[in-house]
């Protein structure tokens, strides 16, 4: 049977039947999105798509979409407690305000139930209260305008550490991190002393706090939150910094100057190293006498 005849039987048009693609093989864009995909092992297809974007590659979403599954990069879901992947070497921070902020979210509620949340961002050297955002309701576009107008206020910072909350990790974030240019690093699933700084403060806020009021409404709240901030920052004795306050400390380091470049990278990391397997430290010899 020829295939005019084949095509009549079937109700086929002739011409869908001779195509044949002329879809370009986008080897280049194929390449970048493997590298993509290999640097941010957990991004799916959405977030790669925003960062290919981000270096000039216009395609739409459902090209991306395309390629990424064609090229087999798709993210399985992780079963049981999440652990951490690849190497995660302690950051190295200078004395310095603003070289490192640390975020993180706390939870409470008010006297009726309904529950509530606190956006917290910390100086990890100064340890100052930069900002205390309370909420009921707190999405990534609203950390990324709260970001956008504490850096107005107070400075870009070195760099931000979070864990990988849903706000931190939404496109929302990931683009605004583009934007300003202020590189984000996540802490290793499952570890949060590795943002120890924040999780300190979040402690301390719970425990003289939160756990120390009955919040009846939201403005109550904020109202309430910022006082004690306030009192936080100007006059409570910090132990890290000498029994001074953060903002006196702070002060002081920026009274230093340019001394202050001259001074080592101090390593902030909340666990002990751990001894070599078979070696002890024997004890001093005590003097008799």
């Amino acid at each position: 049977m020829s295939a005019r005849r084949a095509c009549a039987v079937i109700g086929a048009d002739r011409t869908s039947i001779r195509y044949r693609s002329r879809r370009p093989d986008d080897h280049d864009l194929r390449e970048r999105l493997r590298e993509l995909a290999l640097e941010r092992r957990r991004f799916g297809y959405r977030r790669l798509h925003v960062l290919l974007r981000r270096e000039g590659h216009v395609v739409n979403r459902k090209k991306t979409q395309r390629l990424y599954r064609e090229e087999g990069l798709s993210v399985r879901k992780r079963r049981g407690r999440k652990k951490a992947t690849g190497t995660r070497a302690p950051l190295l921070t200078v004395a310095a305000p603003n070289a490192r902020w640390s975020v993180d979210f706390v939870h409470d509620q008010f006297a009726q139930g309904r529950r509530f949340r606190i956006f917290n961002v910390i100086d990890d050297v100064t340890k100052e209260c930069l900002a205390a955002v309370v909420d009921t309701s707190i999405s990534g576009r609203r950390v990324a305008r709260e970001m956008t107008a504490l850096i107005a206020r107070r400075g870009k910072p070195g760099l931000i550490v979070s864990d990988h909350g849903t706000e931190f990790t939404s496109n929302a974030m990931l683009a605004w991190s583009e934007e300003t240019g202020v590189p984000w690093h996540f802490i290793a699933p499952g570890k949060p002393m590795q943002n120890g700084i924040c999780e300190a403060f979040n402690s301390k806020m719970r425990d003289e706090l939160l756990n120390e009021t009955l919040f009846f409404g939201l403005d109550h709240a904020r109202e309430v939150v910022a006082r004690w901030v306030a009192e936080y920052n100007a006059t409570r004795p910090h132990s890290a910094l000498g029994y001074q306050t953060p903002a006196a400390y702070a002060t002081q380091l920026t009274a230093m100057g340019d001394r202050l470049d001259g001074m080592e990278t101090f390593r902030q990391s909340p666990i002990a190293p751990s001894a070599q397997a078979g070696k002890s430290h024997p004890p001093a010899p005590v003097s008799v006498g």
